[in-house]
């Protein structure tokens, strides 16, 4: 399966942004990728760098809606499945969300950020509402496909949620600034996920300077090996062409191995909660 992982600078312009999405999803399938990705939040400015003055429902859409529609054309005119990230507004909450697009055009669902950031520049919890969702893993026409949204892909447990319903692949939509962490320890995180779960990972960033933050691009697509197998560069825009061999998953040592042998009778994931009630 060959997956095209895009990332792109976002300006004020929406209707911009996504022109310039869907010339990168025309280049993608001129290169026979069959599955695209791309950044959180890739069509709009990032709007939780500030705390919000007040609602913020009239920076979000409903899913599906015009985007999501706009999509949905697009993939059924190619023939691939495509994952997009936006802001979304649904029963008076706004959530971080990622609409799952098959190849056909139909939208199988819509993945929620579970866990919701708060620090400097990421003051997302005046945006986003956390996740009702769970951890849901798409049968796509290409795959069995998972979406960790930025943040949650810091949480063991959710990767490992995604892997025991079946993921082959996980994608992350991620909003990432140059200096944020320790050089290295995005890929380092993920070559960890991708080898404990036995997955493919396929991260997509944001890129370009937005007032105060620079994100900073540096895509890249992790095998169930635990290795980098492919990345874009820094600072630019780049459609990031990459080959997934799904039968490796099976053959994985997470599959083979650690999944036969787990005990999640010893230690059940509700077990926190058990502690934190005595």
């Amino acid at each position: 399966m060959r997956i095209a992982v895009i990332q792109q600078h976002a300006t004020t312009n929406g209707e911009d942004n996504i022109s310039r999405a869907m010339t990168a999803l025309d280049r993608a399938a001129e290169e026979g990728a069959q599955l695209a990705v791309f950044a959180e939040l890739a069509f709009s400015r990032f709007h939780p760098q500030y705390h919000a003055n007040g609602s913020v429902r009239q920076l979000a859409e409903a899913v599906p809606g015009p985007t999501t529609d706009l999509f949905r054309e697009k993939a059924r005119q190619l023939g691939m499945v495509v994952v997009i990230n936006l802001f979304e507004e649904a029963d008076g909450r706004t959530y971080d969300s990622s609409p799952v697009i098959d190849a056909d055009g139909a939208l199988l669902g819509s993945t929620r950020m579970v866990h919701i950031a708060d620090y400097d520049c990421f003051f997302e919890k005046d945006y986003y509402a956390p996740g009702d969702r769970g951890a849901p893993v798409y049968d796509t026409a290409v795959g069995k496909i998972g979406v960790a949204i930025c943040y949650d892909r810091h949480f063991p447990e959710y990767m490992r949620a995604l892997a025991v319903d079946g993921a082959e692949l996980v994608v992350i939509p991620q909003a990432g600034t140059v200096g944020e962490w320790p050089d290295g320890l995005y890929e380092a995180e993920l070559r960890v996920a991708s080898f404990q779960n036995g997955y493919f990972c396929a991260l997509a960033n944001r890129v370009g300077v937005e007032d105060n933050m620079t994100f900073s691009g540096e895509s890249f697509v992790t095998n169930p090996a635990g290795e980098v197998i492919a990345q874009s560069p820094a600072g630019d825009d780049h459609v990031l062409i990459c080959d997934l061999d799904l039968s490796e998953v099976q053959s994985s040592h997470a599959r083979t191995l650690f999944f036969r042998d787990r005990r999640p009778d010893i230690y059940p994931l509700n077990q926190e909660e058990e502690y934190h009630a005595n």
